[in-house]
Order: structure tokens, then C-alpha cells, then sequence
């Protein structure tokens, strides 16, 4: 225990036994016999001296003897039933001993006399959970959490942290753990020191390790389920998030993470009956309803989409992601009503704007919409242009450094390159990528496939990304001098080995007995190379549209997270000039690897470019790819509500009613419009 009133109420006696009884206190972790021996010694001339009675106690249970120690301290605790010591001693040796009862009847004591230690309440915790006292034992971890944020040392530890003094918070946890080593509020607290230095393996494992000790500890496991995501650990996060889900502290914000990841496993009807619970609970509720709206809108209910954003709004008219949702739909149009009340709110946000950015640039994404539905495009462009300028100061994207990163993926896999690696690899067909922009048409090819009976729709996975990103930091971290040379060193084994990991990763997203699934995480045209060496079988598909269009609409389109380039015209160009460059080179490195669709063809022929597409999958024709939007799986990306109707021609050159306002665009694509569609799409 970490502050107990060690020996006081104690009677004292002279100096020379004060210090022989130091002596062999300071001994007793590592040579309890000897201590026992001192100990003795001081009773023989002192009889009944409590202190020294305590230490032979103290040192019989170091000795493996705790029942002799619980007799003892049982003894002295009636005399003295007031030291914290005494019964934190005899807690742990009825423990010991096997008399959970009587060590809980200690804890008992001493929890009400020093209500402040935490370590009397997680003891305490361990005890009642062994007796079968589940609930009561998640109070006393509860206990102990509320009395650690009382303690100094984790104070001071918590403030260095969150002044970035990260190795002034590690020193003084590392020094609490040698002294408490199974302390869970230390152990969490270390973990997020951890996070935050970006070490997510240490971080994971340490606060794992706190739930361990105690399962009782809400906060801690809530931090567990939030790293368990960032780490793509889906299944683990829903095991976690049901049990805090249970807790005796009855939070709302426990449902709504476990709603969370509900949502990320695609169970959006269970997420959806969370939230409905909490509203029918407390309705003025405005980010469960916007919740709410975002799962009714990838089940494909728009109209219940729509009345929960619009109650979002109602309780809380300044919520920009709330209106920008509605106007995400695509298919809703925002009216003159709705115009004004979203320029109200950016009048009410005008006195507090650093504190409120996020609203700000939403509302001029929600309006650079509304306008553009209106024909006002002039308007438009510029709520468009304010929202990305804001949106562009609160991230990071150094576009020079994506470009050498993308320069050295190309320049790496050659045809020469992919020969001499050989064989290797996970064997498995199961798993067609879909690769390109943003807005490229991705989704509509998703919707196609996923209407074919051997293939199942996921949604865009990060799995392949996570271990591309894994690889990479072996060249962060000096291992290799080179992304050459760290591919190069992948061998035949270990390239089985990370595609069966990427198989096994995304097993959780597949609920249907078909023989292929789709990941449409269009971000992984970066990897098409790592795809070919690990998952040799595995299909890759570019949806393509024309630079002009792509960008402009990326541009205008808010992401939720992972589109950083997309906020400023020169960089979304770059970016697709980057993305045209790899693909090109992969193309002549392996001929016919990629089947490329390109937007325009497969909406002025969709059966032919359907017909195209089936074949290079080397699947049977389907009627039912031609009838895509007849299928109600649910769809979590911007072109949603879109792929639920029929083919339409009117987005395909839309961009050009902006074009008085794209020659910085233009000029930045250069030979890319001109050249497209490139000539491989036309083979």
C-alpha cells in the first residue's frame, strides 16, 4: 500500500530499538528471514512491542507462512484497531491464507479509516470479485479510481503529461510502479503516456494490463476500446465495450462507444437501437441525433436520416457537421429557409470563431452546397473556398513529402523488381480492391460487384494501409536506409505471412458465404505494389474519372478523416498527378494486373463496361450488377444515396459550371486532361 499511517497509535521506546527496528524493516522485501530474526530479537527485550510484533508478522508472510501471520495480526489488530498497517497486513495474509471473509472484514476497516488509498479499494476489488461479488467488487475499483485522482504523485505525473514533459512522467510512474507494480492507475497512466509519444504497442499493452487488475475500472477500459480501434482490433473493441457497457456507473457515453463500434463492424441496426434508447431517454440530445442520422444514411433510410439531422439542428442550430450532413445526402436539397438559418449561425459563431472552427467550415461546406443546388455558383465557390482555407490550417499535409514517398514506391516495384522477388505470398482470391480519387465512381463499381452473388460489399478498410504504414516505420526507425531495400528484404515467408495477416484482419467485416469481398479503401493505389507481393491472387480495380471532375469534386467535399490533400486545389492536383504517375508505372511493370474503369464509359455503357469488369474477376454475368441500386446493403462513403438510383449522365462534366474559378486547377493538372483517359483504359 502506498500511504498508509504506518505505526502510528503505537506506543514508542527508546532511540536503540527505533533503530534496530528500521534496520529491519529496510531488509524485509529481500531477507525476510533476517528481518524475522531482528524482529524477534527487539521482543525479547521488549515484549509486546506492537511495531516489532507488526514486522514479525510482516516477515512470517514474506516466508510463506501467512496464517501464522494472520493469527498474529489478527491478535494485534484487537489491541490496536485503529492502525492502518496492522489491517492492511492482515488483509493480505487472511488473503494468503485463503480467508477471503476475514481479509475482506480488514479491508472493510481500513477503507472507512483511509477512504484516500486506493490500494485498500482495488485489494478490496480483487477479494469480492473472487467471493463471486462481481458488482459490488466494480464499485471498490471505482473507489479506488475516484481516491487515485486524489493522489500527489499521479497528479504531478498527470500535469507533466499534459504539458508534454512525457520523460518527467514516465520517470515518476516507472518510480511509483517499482513501489506499487500493480497499480492500475499508475499502469493506465503510463499507457497514455506512451500514446502520446506514439508507441501504441506499449500503450496497448499497459492498458490492457490496468483492465486486468482492475476490471472495474471504467475509464481505463473506455481508453482501451478508443486504442482498440485505432488499431483496427474490432472484435476486441466489442468484447470491451460490452462489458463497460454493464457497468454499475451508468454513463451514456459507455453506449454510445459501444455504439461506435458497432457502427466501424457494420452493425449499423445495433448502433441504431442505442441510439434510439438514449433519445427516447433524453431527446434534446443534438450529436446522438446527428449519430443517429449518420447510421439511418448508410442503411439507406434518407428520410429518417433527414428528421434526425434536422433535429440535431433544432436543439442546436450552430452544428455545422449537422447541416453539412444533411447536405452531404446528395440527393437532399437545402432551401432558401435553411440558407438563412445556416447564415445565422455563422453570424453567431462570428464572436467565439477559434473556438468554434469545426462549425465554421462546415456550415460554408452546407452552404457552398445549398448555393450550388440553387445555380449560384459564384456563391458557392466561395463558401467552398472559405470552408477548405479553414479546413486546410487545422491539418498537416506536406504535399513534397507524400510525392517522394510515392516516387520511391514507384521506382521501387519494376518489372525487373517484381521478377526477382518470385514466388510468395498468401494465395487467396477472396479480396478485390477498389483503388483511386475520391469521387472517382469508386462506390458505384463497389455497388455493381456487390450486387453479384459471389461477391460481398465491405466498406473501406484500413488494413492494408496499417501495414503498409508498419513497414514503413522499419525505415523511420534506421533499419533500413531505403523503402527499396526494406521490400527487398521481405522474404517469400514473410510475404505469406502479412497477407494472411491482412486476410485474418479483415475476416470480422465478412458476414456473407461468398468467395470474394471488396475493400474499397481508395487510398491503397499506394500499395498496389505491397498488394501484388503479398496477395498475389488478389484483384485490383482503378476507378478513374476525368482530372477536372475528380478534383473539383474532392475539393468540394468535406471527408470525416484521411483525405488531408483534399482541402487546397494545388494540392488535390498534385496528389492526382502523383496517383496517375504510380499507376501508369504499374501498368508497364505488370501489364494487365489492374483492370481500369473509367467513370465516363461506365456511365455512357454501363452493360458493356460491366461485362469488361466480370471478365478481368473472372466471374458469370449477373442481371442483377445491371439493377445495382435495387440492393439496400448499406453504403457508408459520400456517394451513398447516389448509388440507390439508376445511372444518371448530369455529374459527369458538372465541374464546368465552375470553371471560371478552376485555371489554378487546370494549369496544375496540365497534360493529365488532355492525355485522358490514358491510353492503357483504352486497350
Amino acid at each position: 500500500m502506498d500511504t498508509v499511517s504506518g505505526n502510528a497509535g503505537m506506543s514508542t521506546r527508546p532511540v536503540p530499538a527505533e533503530e534496530a527496528l528500521a534496520r529491519a524493516t529496510a531488509i524485509l522485501d529481500a531477507q525476510p528471514d533476517a528481518a524475522l530474526a531482528q524482529a524477534q530479537a527487539i521482543l525479547e527485550k521488549m515484549p509486546g512491542l506492537p511495531p516489532a510484533e507488526l514486522l514479525v508478522a510482516q516477515a512470517l508472510r514474506r516466508m510463506g507462512q501467512p496464517r501464522a501471520a494472520r493469527d498474529q495480526l489478527a491478535a494485534l489488530s484487537l489491541r490496536h484497531p485503529r492502525v492502518p498497517a496492522i489491517l492492511w497486513e492482515l488483509a493480505q495474509a487472511a488473503r494468503d491464507a485463503g480467508n477471503v471473509d476475514q481479509a475482506l472484514a480488514a479491508l472493510d476497516r481500513l477503507t472507512r479509516q483511509q477512504p484516500g488509498v486506493s490500494g485498500g479499494w482495488f485489494l478490496m476489488a480483487s477479494l469480492l470479485r473472487r467471493a463471486g461479488r462481481t458488482d459490488d467488487a466494480w464499485r471498490a475499483d471505482l473507489s479506488g479510481v475516484h481516491a487515485a485522482a486524489r493522489d500527489r504523485d499521479l497528479l504531478d505525473a498527470a500535469m507533466a503529461m499534459h504539458d508534454d514533459r512525457l520523460d518527467a512522467a514516465e520517470a515518476m510512474l516507472d518510480a511509483r510502479l517499482a513501489r506499487l507494480p500493480d497499480d492500475p492507475s499508475t499502469i493506465r497512466l503510463l499507457g497514455e503516456v506512451h500514446w502520446r509519444r506514439g508507441d501504441m504497442v506499449r500503450a496497448l499493452a499497459l492498458v490492457e494490463r490496468a483492465v486486468d487488475v482492475a476490471p472495474g475500472f471504467d475509464l481505463a477500459r473506455d481508453f482501451l476500446i478508443r486504442l482498440l480501434l485505432q488499431n483496427n482490433r474490432l472484435a476486441d473493441a466489442l468484447v470491451h465495450a460490452d462489458i463497460l457497457a454493464t457497468s454499475p456507473l451508468k454513463n451514456p457515453g459507455y453506449d454510445l462507444i459501444r455504439a461506435s463500434v458497432l457502427v466501424r463492424l457494420g452493425d449499423q441496426d445495433g448502433a441504431c437501437a442505442i441510439y434510439r434508447h438514449l433519445l427516447a431517454q433524453k431527446p434534446e440530445q443534438p450529436q446522438v441525433w446527428q449519430n443517429l442520422g449518420h447510421a439511418l444514411k448508410t442503411l439507406g433510410q434518407q428520410a429518417d436520416a433527414v428528421h434526425a439531422y434536422r433535429q440535431a439542428v433544432s436543439h442546436q442550430p450552430a452544428m455545422g457537421e449537422a447541416w453539412w450532413s444533411l447536405a452531404n445526402l446528395k440527393t437532399v436539397r437545402l432551401d432558401a429557409a435553411d440558407v438563412a438559418a445556416m447564415r445565422g449561425a455563422l453570424a453567431t459563431l462570428d464572436s467565439d470563431p477559434a473556438e468554434r472552427q469545426e462549425d465554421i467550415f462546415h456550415l460554408h461546406f452546407s452552404l457552398g452546397k445549398a448555393l450550388e443546388d440553387a445555380h449560384d455558383h459564384a456563391a458557392a465557390f466561395r463558401h467552398y473556398d472559405r470552408g477548405n482555407r479553414i479546413r486546410r490550417t487545422m491539418i498537416r499535409h506536406d504535399a513534397a513529402e507524400f510525392s517522394a514517398e510515392v516516387a520511391a514506391t514507384r521506382t521501387c516495384f519494376t518489372s525487373a523488381f517484381i521478377a526477382r522477388q518470385g514466388a510468395g505470398g498468401c494465395p487467396a482470391p477472396d479480396p478485390i480492391f477498389i483503388v483511386g480519387l475520391p469521387r472517382s465512381g469508386s462506390t458505384l463499381v463497389e455497388q455493381i460487384l456487390s450486387s453479384h452473388s459471389h461477391v460481398e460489399g465491405t466498406m473501406e478498410l484500413p488494413d492494408m494501409m496499417m501495414i503498409a504504414s508498419r513497414l514503413a516505420s522499419r525505415v523511420d526507425d534506421g533499419e533500413f536506409p531505403d523503402f527499396a531495400t526494406m521490400i527487398a528484404s521481405l522474404t517469400p515467408a514473410d510475404r505469406t505471412r502479412l497477407g494472411e495477416e491482412y486476410v485474418d484482419r479483415t475476416r470480422v467485416h465478412r458476414h456473407a458465404d461468398t468467395p470474394h469481398f471488396i475493400d474499397k479503401m481508395p487510398n491503397n493505389w499506394q500499395h498496389v505494389g505491397l498488394i501484388r507481393l503479398i496477395l498475389p491472387n488478389a484483384r485490383i480495380i482503378d476507378a478513374r474519372r476525368h482530372p477536372m471532375a475528380c478534383c473539383f469534386s474532392g475539393w468540394k467535399q468535406h471527408f470525416a478523416r484521411g483525405q488531408a490533400f483534399s482541402y487546397d486545389l494545388d494540392d488535390i492536383a498534385r496528389y492526382y498527378r502523383d496517383y496517375a504517375a504510380l499507376m501508369a508505372a504499374f501498368d508497364a511493370a505488370a501489364p494487365g494486373h489492374v483492370h481500369r474503369v473509367i467513370y465516363e464509359q461506365m456511365v455512357a455503357d454501363t452493360p458493356g463496361e460491366v461485362a469488361r469488369l466480370l471478365d478481368y474477376l473472372r466471374l458469370p454475368f449477373e442481371d442483377g450488377c445491371l439493377a445495382f441500386w435495387t440492393n439496400n446493403r448499406a453504403v457508408r462513403t459520400a456517394s451513398s444515396e447516389q448509388v440507390r438510383q439508376p445511372i444518371f449522365t448530369d455529374g459527369v462534366d458538372y465541374w464546368k459550371h465552375f470553371a471560371p474559378w478552376l485555371g489554378p486547377l487546370e494549369q496544375a493538372l496540365g497534360p493529365l486532361i488532355t492525355e485522358y483517359p490514358p491510353k492503357s483504359a483504352l486497350s
